[in-house]
């Protein structure tokens, strides 16, 4: 697979080799080992979620207060959706940036955010069916949304004559830069600070002698 990283430092591409022959088509979607020598970053699900979307559905800009930090693995399993990373992270060399990913279960394609990120998708055909692996379980009170719709952000949103059907939670969202004046938004050193501990605790049980703490240390590497 190929492991690429995105244009918001830490947030990840993932792109499967697939294998296809008369009876269809088979590809690896995430492995452990692969995963953490290339990035460096620790990543043990422990919840799935799958949402189902009419065609026009947007949902986001969603993330997850740290503690306790969410990241999470999304892929498309049905349909189409183009895919929004942003950082959020205060202090980040890459906060307010995004990058955009065309998400649908032919190609495999998938993208892996780490703690302190937001994320959000349009559907782009109805009954779209997104994956989301978490590596911490829901906690109540801890998400957060940003205006998906931040003028500062602008979010390559596709145009369309069609209603496009946002949550009201999200449409009353803050925008990033007040978000960030009322502090409910992570800060970059302590998000590091969590990706430290997280490769720490996994070293500690685990046969590796080292994984990278940057993934320049394996740049351009494959399988």
């Amino acid at each position: 697979m190929e492991i690429e990283e995105m244009a918001v430092r830490d947030a990840y591409r993932i792109r499967p080799r697939i294998h296809s022959d008369e009876r269809g088509a088979f590809f690896e979607s995430f492995r452990d080992e692969e995963f953490t020598r290339v990035t460096g970053h620790v990543f043990r699900p422990v919840q799935t979620n799958f949402s189902v979307n009419h065609r026009n559905v947007l949902r986001g800009m969603h993330g997850v207060s740290l503690p306790p930090g969410q990241a999470k693995y999304v892929t498309c399993v049905r349909g189409a959706v183009l895919d929004v990373v942003l950082d959020v992270r205060v202090g980040s060399p890459t906060f307010g940036g995004h990058d955009v990913s065309l998400l649908e279960p032919g190609k495999g394609t998938a993208v892996f955010l780490p703690d302190g990120m937001a994320h959000g998708f349009v559907s782009l055909t109805d009954d779209s069916c997104v994956s989301y692996v978490f590596d911490t379980p829901y906690v109540p009170g801890t998400p957060f949304e940003i205006d998906p719709f931040d003028p500062d952000l602008a979010l390559p949103w596709p145009s369309t004559q069609e209603p496009v059907v946002v949550a009201p939670k999200d449409l009353q969202a803050p925008s990033l830069s007040r978000a960030a004046e009322l502090g409910i938004l992570p800060r970059y050193e302590d998000c590091l600070a969590h990706y430290a501990r997280q490769r720490s605790a996994f070293l500690s049980h685990s046969p590796w002698n080292a994984i990278p703490s940057r993934p320049s240390e394996f740049a351009g590497e494959k399988e």
